[in-house]
């Protein structure tokens, strides 16, 4: 009897474990984000570690991600599957003009939510293509002017605490080792700051300053939710847990674009 009974305890076990892993299988992603990461030069040590750490945070999150190299065959079909744009570091050129159009309708008519970061924003004439202007409008009409090559740490100061980027953020956190951009204007005239940086707290001080110097801001004139971090040049920063807040913060929140949230 006592033989009968444990055959029959196993025998419930396993049909209980195989439901489970059923339903485990049958639950969809809460979202899907396509990746556009720049690949083969200086700044393809931080996208390794970006992804690296986007592997573990989308399994936390139960979303999932596509990892492109280049925007070639990007069109409004493709862009459609996704919920979230994350431009890591790729530069808003190499791009043909049909894939611009899909990126723009993408972003003008919410179809999904953008994070962007540095390299994002090298607007101007490079490599033989010119300034993609559209992208230049909607970054808050910037060019890009010098950049402080030697990498410094510099204090981010929050502008706007109850952005929901910033949830969970102290007021002011330091970020070690970047390459801190200028520009040739502020982008506050046609964006939202979010957040600036101390020139003042360079380590090791640098004569190349902006004055207002914003390093996170966001477009609120398109449909799409949308925010850019100036920072993102060494592997260091995914080891800065504020930095990993903001980024997580920002791509969750750029996920609800078209939600009624």
């Amino acid at each position: 009897m006592k033989t009968h009974s444990t055959l029959l305890g196993l025998v419930v076990a396993l049909l209980l474990e195989c439901t489970s892993i059923a339903h485990a299988n049958d639950v969809q992603p809460a979202f899907r984000v396509l990746v556009l990461a720049e690949k083969g030069d200086i700044h393809e040590p931080f996208v390794d570690a970006a992804v690296y750490w986007l592997k573990g945070f989308s399994k936390e999150q139960n979303f999932e991600f596509d990892l492109y190299e280049s925007p070639k065959g990007f069109d409004k079909e493709l862009l459609s599957k996704y919920d979230v744009f994350l431009q890591l570091n790729y530069p808003p050129y190499r791009w043909s003009d049909e894939e611009k159009r899909a990126f723009e309708d993408y972003i003008e008519q919410g179809r999904g939510g953008w994070v962007g970061m540095h390299h994002a924003a090298l607007l101007g004439e490079f490599d033989g293509f010119e300034m993609w202007n559209w992208f230049s409008e909607f970054l808050g009409g910037i060019r890009f002017k010098s950049y402080i090559a030697k990498r410094v740490t510099g204090t981010v100061h929050v502008e706007q605490a109850d952005h929901p980027c910033f949830s969970g953020l102290p007021a002011e956190f330091k970020v070690d080792e970047e390459e801190w951009y200028t520009f040739n204007q502020s982008p506050c005239k046609q964006s939202a700051v979010l957040a600036t940086v101390d020139e003042d707290s360079y380590q090791p001080s640098s004569d190349i300053k902006m004055g207002d110097h914003p390093v996170v801001w966001s477009n609120d004139k398109v449909k799409a939710r949308n925010v850019y971090f100036l920072m993102g040049h060494h592997p260091t920063i995914m080891e800065n847990e504020h930095f990993k807040r903001l980024l997580s913060n920002s791509i969750l929140w750029a996920a609800e674009t078209g939600k009624g949230q």
